[in-house]
């Protein structure tokens, strides 16, 4: 999450005479993310203090494809996946306008996202991930990934001047790993609608047990597999791009009970892992070097995410990883 746009008290209190969710009392923009812009909203009904989440939508989210996200939404909490409900106006409409921005208001889920992750936080990632993955087998609706391997050629090739003021010669390794990459994408694999997002800020924990998962706008229909690998990055390697393979197990492991993985995506891991730190690389790289003017969120380093690459470049097997199904 993060600010993008700024409001004022005047603005958004025009928006929510559409709503009825109770008077404004307060409202502050949240910090942590990199994409849309985010305020916590405060509001009062009936003498009930009430709390939820303004986002406004920001330049990597088509409006058109808001549907989709609030339907996958839906579609995971009749599955019993805990996850964000938009509010409706007295109209019925979900999606408004705010600053010139299309915008939504959403239930707030309690808890906090780890900040020192365990082995038990990757265990309940991976295993609410499965699920997750298996409830998309009767979502129909589909959304092609439009931050899939072309849109990381895009990016990076953008950025292909700078790189190699990060570290020598990485522009050419960059290069040669996408080139990999786009010979060698699996287009055989079950896939279905992903989160492609689940980053630790995302997940929501409450006296040791996950919550809640957030931020779904990245949403698409991808394979199972490449999201599974887009997950186990951020939650189980640090910022030196070391792997601690007690927490990639757990993950692994509470996934594979399950939704199982077949042999061939589990001989896949380390090509999917490489896969995911690039799509990380390639918008990370873009933000680092064209920084939003007047944005309240600090752009995160995409060395994070090449130590990781490098760490998957190295892999043979699942062993790698800990994880022996």
């Amino acid at each position: 999450m993060a600010v993008y746009t700024r409001i004022t008290e005047q603005e958004l209190q025009k928006a929510l005479d559409a709503f009825d969710i109770g008077t404004l009392t307060g409202f502050e923009g949240i910090s942590d993310g990199v994409e849309n812009s985010n305020y916590h909203l405060f509001t009062n009904k009936n003498g009930t203090a009430r709390r939820y989440i303004l986002t406004l939508f920001e330049k990597r989210v088509n409006a058109e494809e808001l549907p989709f996200y609030l339907g996958y939404m839906r579609h995971l909490r009749t599955r019993g996946i805990d996850c964000p409900a938009a509010e409706k106006s007295r109209s019925g409409a979900e999606i408004f306008t705010l600053a010139g921005k299309p915008a939504i208001i959403t239930t707030f889920l309690d808890g906090a996202w780890p900040r020192e992750i365990t082995p038990a936080h990757a265990a309940a990632v991976g295993e609410t991930l499965a699920r997750m993955h298996l409830a998309a087998k009767d979502f129909s609706p589909k959304r092609k990934n439009g931050m899939g391997p072309a849109a990381w050629r895009s990016l990076i090739n953008a950025c292909m001047r700078e790189a190699d003021t990060l570290e020598a010669g990485l522009s050419g390794q960059l290069s040669s790993a996408l080139d990999d990459i786009e010979k060698n994408w699996p287009r055989h694999f079950p896939q279905g609608a992903v989160h492609a997002d689940l980053f630790p800020d995302n997940v929501f924990f409450k006296d040791g047990a996950l919550s809640g998962v957030i931020d779904f706008y990245f949403a698409c229909t991808e394979t199972f597999a490449y999201d599974l690998m887009l997950t186990l990055n951020p939650w189980c390697f640090d910022k030196a791009g070391m792997l601690d393979r007690t927490k990639s197990a757990a993950l692994l492991a509470a996934y594979h009970a399950v939704r199982p993985l077949s042999a061939e995506e589990i001989k896949a891991l380390p090509f999917l892992g490489r896969a995911a730190a690039l799509r990380i690389v390639a918008t990370r790289m873009y933000d680092w070097f064209n920084p939003a003017k007047d944005a309240v969120v600090t752009p995160k380093d995409p060395m994070e995410h090449v130590r990781i690459l490098r760490f998957h470049q190295s892999a043979h097997s699942a062993a790698d990883y800990g994880f022996s199904p």
